[in-house]
């Protein structure tokens, strides 16, 4: 085209580029994850349990997976590492008090404030819970108090070997004074990648160290014990009755009796068969192995 007193068209218009990949907004994913359930997609509502991997779900919602694995259809690959409810912990939430304005919308408004520093949980700020009781606090907030209450033991005295084996000091929970270990029991709530995958491989070794379960077939079995005698050894047992040996004495002493008449009353010729005296005779080819039956 041109050279006509047209538009003369440039590389842009007849050239086609590589259209840019779409990309995810950061905020309604940040939304998404601390606002709503993380696997119903539900608003979240209490209450709220949270996994090894610090992922919030609305309980309700975990219950209908654990029932029925195919009630929702990526199940399997958000929440596939929780095994029953032994596996989650119920989040104690400390609800947002502050006034809400008319023009903000109720699932963008946070739901939930840190207890300590009252700092909203809209994902700006990372948040924490304890494992041991559920209660969840901003992480600047939890580290500003326990870094006052832990403090570095003294080294031991020379000589002194006792003095070395100290027992582990735990910190309180500033909400419920309950005790926590503030290595293993603070799990981060809504991790990043990183953070994700070594709360996963910490998870994995937990459960490395968990015992073995016994089924309830084993228990039986293991109660039984070794020393029950089995039925075909019960079976076996003679009966001491001594009406029933009585009468089989007697059936055997009739059946005696008869076997001597009915051999009282053989022929000469019979009794040379069947005698127990008679010289054995060798067998040929042609009685060998046969039977001879005698009227």
């Amino acid at each position: 085209m041109g050279n006509d007193g047209g538009s003369i068209p440039d590389r842009r218009d007849l050239v086609r580029n590589k259209p840019k990949a779409e990309q995810a907004d950061k905020a309604n994913q940040t939304r998404a994850r601390w606002f709503f359930c993380a696997l119903s997609k539900r608003l979240l509502q209490e209450p709220i349990v949270s996994c090894a991997l610090g992922k919030l779900y609305n309980k309700d919602a975990l219950l209908e997976y654990l029932l029925d694995k195919s009630a929702y259809g990526d199940g399997d690959i958000i929440c596939g590492h929780i095994r029953s409810l032994k596996d989650v912990k119920t989040v104690k939430l400390t609800p947002n008090s502050a006034p809400s304005s008319a023009k903000v919308d109720a699932t963008e408004r946070p739901q939930f404030v840190c207890p300590l520093t009252l700092r909203e949980m809209n994902g700006v700020q990372p948040f924490v819970y304890i494992s041991s009781c559920g209660c969840v606090f901003s992480q600047a907030g939890l580290k500003t108090l326990t870094a006052g209450s832990s403090s570095s033991p003294s080294p031991p005295a020379d000589g002194d070997e006792a003095s070395s084996e100290k027992p582990k000091q735990l910190d309180v929970c500033p909400q419920c004074a309950q005790k926590f270990d503030s290595k293993t029991d603070v799990l981060t709530l809504n991790p990043g990648p990183e953070e994700e995958e070594r709360m996963r491989e910490a998870m994995e070794r937990r459960r490395l160290l968990e015992p073995p379960k016994k089924s309830k077939k084993r228990k039986a079995v293991a109660a039984e014990g070794t020393d029950a005698e089995p039925p075909s050894k019960k079976r076996s047992t003679p009966v001491n009755n001594p009406s029933i040996s009585a009468a089989s004495k007697a059936v055997v002493s009739s059946l005696a009796m008869e076997e001597a008449k009915r051999k009282a009353q053989m022929s000469d010729a019979v009794k040379e068969l069947y005698g127990s005296n008679a010289p054995k005779r060798k067998e040929t080819f042609m009685t060998m192995g046969t039977f001879t039956r005698y009227a």
